[in-house]
């Protein structure tokens, strides 16, 4: 009698959608994730500018991972999210640690508070970005961007390293550039994105010369110091922005008010 009754019951097949991945745009975000990971493992081994210059590398594949997508047409939302948590440890946690390790260790609690100051900006950043994605402006980032902020970190310590400066006496200056990267992440200040910028444009012949001669001129001539003073020089810009769109406005409602 149960097994009339179940021959009887609307047999329903489950067919289960095979979900691929792009393969090309999530390789660069593995590489990118990898170099993150990399970096924390040689600070733990005492070898800190392998750390910085790793964190470059993943900031150059992160940088990467978007494009090629966008350009071959494989952007999914399993890429963002993979982006996203890539990004979390490759300039989020690795920056933090691998600063703690450096510089802020024997600070004690201001050291570990400072890099998990840090360390909770990121989070912050990355899920804000997250979620506004869509209403932002393209042209702008709202506050520092993750990657510059780790190359600001990643900058200060491959400089101070190659100067062969003493950590002791930079601690503090290391102290106050981790909580302005951290803090810096999670303001409402404008960071222009570049996101505007087409590669499959033509540009002047002038425009491919300046890039030839900084890629292949500039940067090489002493890699930590431009690198750094290109990220410093951009974390300020947001805050010049900022600055001069406040004054811009003061002027505009002057101007309404005398009318």
């Amino acid at each position: 009698m149960q097994e009339a009754d179940s021959e009887q019951l609307p047999v329903t097949h489950v067919r289960w959608r095979r979900r691929g991945i792009y393969l090309l745009p999530n390789l660069f975000t593995t590489a990118a994730l990898f170099a993150g990971f990399y970096a924390i493992v040689q600070a733990m081994n005492g070898y800190y500018e392998h750390s910085a210059i790793a964190i470059f590398i993943a900031m150059v594949l992160d940088g990467l991972d978007g494009r090629v997508a966008r350009l071959t047409h494989t952007q999914s939302e399993f890429g963002a999210e993979y982006d996203s948590l890539s990004d979390m440890v490759s300039f989020g946690a690795a920056p933090a640690l691998i600063m703690y390790e450096w510089a802020l260790k024997d600070m004690g609690k201001l050291g570990w508070i400072a890099a998990f100051i840090y360390c909770s900006c990121a989070a912050l950043r990355l899920a804000r970005f997250n979620v506004s994605i869509e209403v932002i402006d393209k042209k702008f980032f709202q506050g520092l961007p993750s990657p510059a902020a780790a190359a600001l970190i990643a900058g200060t310590m491959w400089v101070v390293l190659d100067f062969d400066i003493n950590v002791e006496d930079i601690k503090w200056l290391a102290w106050i550039m981790t909580l302005f990267a951290g803090l810096t992440m999670v303001t409402n200040i404008p960071y222009y994105s570049g996101k505007e910028i087409n590669l499959q444009k033509k540009v002047s012949f002038f425009v491919v010369l300046l890039l030839l001669l900084f890629f292949f001129v500039l940067i090489p001539s002493h890699p930590p110091l431009v690198l750094f003073g290109i990220f410093f020089i951009y974390a300020l810009s947001g805050y010049s922005m900022k600055i001069w769109r406040f004054y811009k406005n003061r002027k505009r409602r002057e101007l309404r008010e005398n009318i």
